[in-house]
């Protein structure tokens, strides 16, 4: 038996090892695979009113499972991070690149809050210590109010941002999409796609998640 196995790792290693001399024979711009974002899948565009419609579905899917969402307008964003940061008793915030600095405005002119950047260059032990996580996301499903991140502007690394004991997550209306494999079909499959939220969710995403819905 432990002979078949070293057979088995032996042939995966011979495997990759002509996987990787092929990619070193290859000029550098063959080893990428661009895809054209016009050739991926793309909903058409929606009717305000359908758009709407499905900002609807969204929010009543999230309250279903217990997670709080807030109907904004984009000038509301800060006043309500605060409200909601302060509602969990955040005293310390991590803020991805690309975060709006203005959605943090209103709870960081505390002296007591501090906002923690979401870099490489900050010690993990400091990372995992903050209370709360603020992001923006690429895309929402509307059917099972999943919420989906790709490592964007304001979105943050995986780690770092599904860790925090709160998540406050802004989402556009116009980010949400029918359904899952709808949202995920016009996504760039290169990026580091995660979702979360939606029905197996859980209580503990649920009680620690927060979503503002801009409208």
């Amino acid at each position: 038996m432990l002979g078949e196995q070293a057979g088995d790792v032996n042939s995966r290693e011979e495997m990759l090892r002509r996987v990787r001399d092929a990619l070193i024979d290859l000029p550098d711009d063959e080893r990428v695979v661009r895809v054209p974002r016009g050739e991926r899948g793309r909903a058409p565009v929606k009717a305000a009113h359908e758009q709407a419609a499905l900002a609807d579905a969204f929010a009543d899917r999230l309250e279903d499972i217990g997670v709080p969402v807030h109907r904004v307008a984009v000038a509301q964003i800060p006043w309500l991070v605060d409200t909601a940061l302060r509602e969990y008793e955040a005293r310390s915030v991590l803020a991805p690149d690309g975060l709006p600095e203005e959605w943090l405005s209103v709870w960081s002119g505390d002296a007591a809050h501090t906002v923690v950047p979401d870099s490489p260059l900050v010690e993990r032990s400091t990372v995992e210590d903050v209370d709360a996580v603020v992001t923006s996301c690429v895309a929402a499903a509307a059917d099972s109010g999943a919420i989906v991140l790709d490592g964007g502007a304001g979105q943050g690394r995986r780690a770092p941002t599904l860790g925090s004991a709160c998540h406050v997550c802004v989402v556009r209306a116009d980010q949400v999409g029918p359904t899952l494999p709808e949202v995920m079909d016009g996504l760039d499959p290169r990026r580091p796609i995660v979702w979360f939220g939606g029905p197996g969710a859980g209580e503990e995403t649920a009680r620690r998640l927060v979503v503002l819905l801009v409208e």
